[in-house]
């Protein structure tokens, strides 16, 4: 039997450890399926009130071996998260009690589960839908508060009800079309050209506004990309860590000590960085230093907000017209050392050692990295719902590009209106293959294959 045939079929009682292997103290089995009370009997949890955690003492179902002192919680279809019957045993942590409860459970006739197959039931059960469920997969994954925020944002709906929002738009637009064609009557016919004009480049304005959100949720997830640049010895790597907070860097007083990019996260509001210390910029022959600054060369081209670092004011000043050939980013002047010398004309001075000028630079930076995720913000859903995934983007490309020759046959009449609605049809199906109104086995196979064991 194949994973796909096995995620299909659902019919199986299903188990799972859904907590990290390792040291720890507590671990979460998950059991999913019609034999989730029949389970709990055997491993000796009977008589387990519905949703209400209760001690019990689990025993192997062969050989009545003490497992542990757990809590178990069952719950009865289909008030559940997959919306079958399920178990949850809540077990001390460690390697040898949760996999010894494992093995139980499938010794009273569970099987293990695959990848995301508990969250994959959900969605077949009318529990959620594919939007919610990548809304799971992303809370997982999430590298920062903001990415988090917006995917339990997701995860409630509010990303599904926009395409269900759009959906509804163009069915209006295919009534209009219906009843054009099924009551013509004379000149014009009961619905006025224009209304249907209107209404199709409304929901075009729409779409639109939708996908401009893509680049903001890519900062959320990733964090707007901000490059500490600079000659050797400019003092980049001692503010890379002190801005972290953390020794992240080599700091030593040899020139071309970084010779490759170091990147870190700093989850900060309303707008992650994504930190990147890069190579000193300078001339040489030494081919390892030559390749790590084309590295940071590359970096530049790439980002958001870029540091010109300098240990004097002169310094500062000649990084950032050498910086300005290779990024279209906002470049900020930055006259590091500054507990070494106070005279300075620099509007953001900091001292690493010191820790002064810190929080001003930072302020200044998210207010640079902040502009293009405001125009995305600004032409976003009132509902905050922004695109969090290529598959979405994709998807609503394509069914804007048929709205676009719609309204374009109607405008010019190059197309019978019956023959033109056919574009209304294939847009209204792919907003519907987005939340899974419409599910396809590769479509799941694809999305379920990077989740997490027990999820």
């Amino acid at each position: 039997m194949t994973d796909s045939s096995l995620l299909a079929g659902g019919e199986d009682t299903i188990v799972a450890i859904a907590t990290p292997a390792g040291r720890g103290a507590l671990a979460t089995i998950r059991v999913s399926g019609s034999l989730a009370a029949t389970v709990a009997r055997a491993l000796g949890a009977d008589h387990l009130p519905p949703r209400v955690a209760t001690r019990v003492r689990l025993r192997h179902p062969v050989n009545g071996e003490t497992l542990d002192d757990a809590l178990a919680t069952l719950f009865v279809a289909p008030h559940s998260y997959t919306g079958e019957s399920a178990l949850e045993l809540s077990t001390h942590g460690g390697a040898v009690v949760p996999n010894g409860v494992l093995a139980a459970c499938v010794a009273a006739g569970c099987r293990l589960a695959l990848p995301g197959e508990f969250t994959r039931r959900a969605v077949m059960n009318g529990r959620i839908d594919l939007v919610q469920a990548e809304a799971v997969a992303d809370l997982v994954d999430a590298r920062t508060s903001a990415m988090g925020r917006q995917a339990l944002a997701q995860l409630d709906g509010g990303l599904s009800r926009r395409f269900g929002s759009l959906r509804d738009e163009v069915l209006g637009i295919e009534a209009l079309i219906a009843y054009d064609i099924d009551f013509p009557g004379e000149d014009d016919g009961p619905v006025a050209p224009e209304r249907i004009t209107q209404s199709a480049a409304s929901l075009l304005a729409s779409l639109d506004a939708l996908l401009a959100t893509s680049p903001r949720a890519a900062m959320l997830r990733d964090g707007a990309l901000v490059v500490i640049a600079g000659p050797p010895n400019a003092g980049k790597s001692s503010l890379f860590n002190a801005l972290l907070g953390d020794a992240r860097a080599l700091v030593t007083e040899y020139a071309g000590t970084t010779r490759d990019a170091i990147e870190a996260l700093l989850d900060c509001r309303p707008v992650p960085l994504r930190l990147v210390d890069t190579a000193g910029l300078r001339d040489t022959d030494d081919p390892i230093e030559r390749l790590g600054i084309e590295t940071s060369t590359r970096y530049l081209r790439s980002a958001s907000v870029v540091l010109a670092c300098g240990a004097s004011d002169d310094d500062v000043r000649y990084t950032a017209r050498a910086i300005a050939a290779y990024t279209g980013a906002t470049i900020i002047p930055t006259r590091t050392k500054s507990d070494l010398d106070a005279e300075t004309s620099i509007e953001h001075a900091v001292s690493a050692e010191r820790g002064t000028g810190l929080h001003a630079l930072l302020a200044a930076v998210i207010a640079a990295a902040m502009p293009n995720s405001h125009a995305s913000a600004s032409a976003s859903a009132d509902d905050g719902a922004m695109l969090t995934r290529e598959r979405h983007r994709t998807a609503l490309a394509e069914a804007r590009s048929e709205i676009a020759q719609f309204l374009e046959a109607w405008q010019t009449g190059a197309l019978p209106a019956a023959v033109a609605a056919v574009h209304l049809h294939a847009a209204r199906e792919t907003l519907q293959e987005i939340t899974g109104g419409i599910v396809l086995d590769d479509v799941l196979d694809r999305l379920f294959r990077d989740f997490c064991i027990g999820k």
